[in-house]
């Protein structure tokens, strides 16, 4: 007779010693490693310490049943699934059906043959396989899905977050801050005469300026939970958990500092020889009545307001005032 492609370990249960090690020898002969065990309770030891690939389960056994042996594996197994033969001399249509719903695969009928044990040997190791390879198909979706999933979420120019995925965070971050009781920091930003920027420059030196600054945002977002997202066109969006008024202020001057030092040219802007940067910043502890529709407003209203006191600055819109008032030597002592 053939020899199987694959080896299995079998573990066999039977509390009858002659019967346990005829299987036993038709298993062996088959080429399959074997594992025995006489009690039903430390059949289910067994199982879980050496994790067989198949199980060859009698019936009738004292004090626990193999139906109630089964129903430990599949309870045991969480999510997995390794193949139940029942082995009796009870065949009818009730004994068949139990042991279905028991947790069972297949009977084979006592005396067991070792040419039928084959047969229901390589059966398995059929389904066994094609469970593998729906696994692995599945795992491979599941990759292929989440991977969708992040590029729906990534703008493809500058690889922030794009709007869909800063309209999901802000959501989520609203309930976070409410639930700790922490202050939330929203900015609106956009870049100076972007549009004079294009039309002097080109689309493609826009593009790459986006991209720049783009990735001076990302640079300055360093806590896990702080995002820089593209909102579109030339506005940007930054959502800054546990950040407070100040500290958020404090923020903006910062990355104006930064932007300033990397000298990005900008042809033809009124403002400054450079890329420059309007902001719009709104801070509060969330309760029930705020909502991102809320925040997204009052943020674009303090971007309005840097706007019209002469852009390159952020505005805050519960302090009333931009980075250019707010700095610290004009701050009373």
């Amino acid at each position: 007779m053939a020899q199987p492609s694959t080896s299995l370990t079998v573990l066999v249960v039977d509390d009858q010693a002659v019967p346990r090690l005829l299987a036993k020898a038709a298993v062996e002969s088959l080429g399959h490693r074997v594992l025995e065990c006489a009690d039903p309770v430390a059949a289910v030891q067994v199982f879980l310490q050496r994790k067989p690939d198949l199980v060859l389960l009698d019936v009738e056994m004292p004090v626990h049943d193999g139906y109630w042996v089964a129903q430990q594996l599949r309870s045991a197994e969480q999510g997995g699934w390794t193949p139940i033969l029942f082995l009796s001399g009870l065949h009818g249509d009730e004994d068949v059906w139990r042991g279905i719903e028991a947790g069972g695969d297949d009977f084979i009928a006592k005396p067991v043959t070792t040419l039928l044990l084959a047969a229901k040997l390589r059966a398995m190791q059929r389904l066994m396989a094609m469970r593998a390879k729906l696994l692995e198909r599945s795992e491979e979706l599941r990759q292929a899905n989440a991977q969708l999933q992040q590029l729906s979420q990534i703008d493809a120019l500058t690889g922030l977050a794009n709007r869909r995925a800063i309209d999901q965070r802000l959501h989520q971050e609203i309930a976070a801050c409410r639930r700790e009781g922490r202050q939330l920091t929203l900015a609106l930003l956009d870049i100076d005469h972007f549009k004079r920027y294009n039309d002097r420059a080109g689309h493609v030196a826009g593009d790459a300026c986006l991209q720049q600054v783009a990735r001076l945002l990302r640079e300055t977002c360093l806590r896990p939970r702080d995002v820089a997202g593209r909102y579109g066109g030339e506005e940007f969006v930054l959502i800054l958990p546990a950040t407070p008024r100040a500290g958020a202020m404090t923020y903006a001057r910062a990355l104006l500092r930064q932007l300033h030092l990397a000298a990005l040219p900008h042809p033809d802007s009124p403002v400054s020889e450079r890329v420059t940067l309007s902001g719009g910043i709104t801070t509060c502890v969330p309760d029930a009545h705020t909502t991102a529709e809320g925040l997204l407003l009052r943020a674009d209203d303090a971007l309005y307001n840097a706007k019209a006191k002469g852009r390159n600055r952020f505005f805050s819109y519960e302090m009333k005032v931009d980075t250019e008032e707010d700095r610290p030597h004009h701050r009373p002592h």
